[in-house]
């Protein structure tokens, strides 16, 4: 069989397959960045906290889940969730296992791990703030919801999507390690292709590729999302001059 005929959509092909594992490789890596935003906004804001028990269960936090692989990080939350959900099937009266959906639990794991390193990115943009403008809108008795929504928010944005570039990019790559929950993303898609025709070579290439294309087309929209962020600010030239 050539290498067109695999490559394809007819009914030999498994061009289709791995698209739609590409597809899903996509959706666990967007579900785990809005985790990890949600997760990392939190942890930022204890670190950056005056409280000292706060600032030690941010820290706790980041320090576990980036110096955990991750690997053993997704095993703990398929495995684990999975026995407390069927725990919890058993006290309402189910008798039997029930797992935690592949996905939920991929996605749940990943963006654990992304929210450790969202959690920096978010703290190190609120750092960069000049302090000059918080100090003034405390001065002018501005309220402190409506410093954060004028001032701090969209300045940390704006700051922050660099960083948030490279988590999303780490988390790509991080969603490969998903395929063990029995998920078929595009490592598994891959996987399970290159098995079913022997063609290891071949479709462990195309797989790479595809995950090349992802992180290729994330990094331009990720510098047109910084791009625009910062079309209002002056240039370096201009700051020059």
């Amino acid at each position: 069989m050539n290498i067109m005929t695999l490559l394809g959509f007819g009914d030999k092909g498994w061009a289709l397959w791995l698209l739609l594992g590409a597809m899903l490789t996509l959706a666990v890596t967007a579900v785990a960045l809005v985790i990890g935003a949600i997760l990392g906004a939190a942890v930022a804001s204890a670190k950056l906290s005056a409280s000292v028990p706060l600032r030690v269960l941010g820290n706790a936090y980041t320090t576990v889940f980036r110096g955990v692989p991750e690997l053993l990080i997704i095993y703990l939350i398929y495995f684990g969730g999975s026995s407390a959900v069927t725990s919890l099937g058993q006290w309402l009266g189910y008798q039997g296992f029930l797992g935690l959906p592949s996905f939920i639990a991929g996605a749940l794991a990943v963006g654990v791990i992304s929210g450790s390193y969202q959690a920096e990115v978010f703290r190190g943009a609120y750092l960069a703030i000049a302090r000059g403008e918080l100090e003034a809108a405390s001065a002018i008795g501005m309220p402190r919801s409506l410093r954060f929504r004028r001032i701090i928010m969209p300045q940390v944005f704006r700051l922050a999507i660099p960083g948030i570039g490279y988590v999303w990019q780490l988390s790509l790559k991080d969603s490969a390690l998903v395929s063990v929950t029995g998920l078929v993303e595009l490592m598994r898609a891959s996987q399970v292709s290159a098995n079913s025709t022997h063609q290891y070579f071949l479709f462990y290439i195309v797989g790479g590729g595809l995950y090349l294309v992802l992180t290729s087309l994330s990094d331009r929209v990720f510098t047109g999302a910084e791009r625009h962020a910062n079309r209002s600010m002056p240039s370096a030239s201009m700051g020059k001059a």
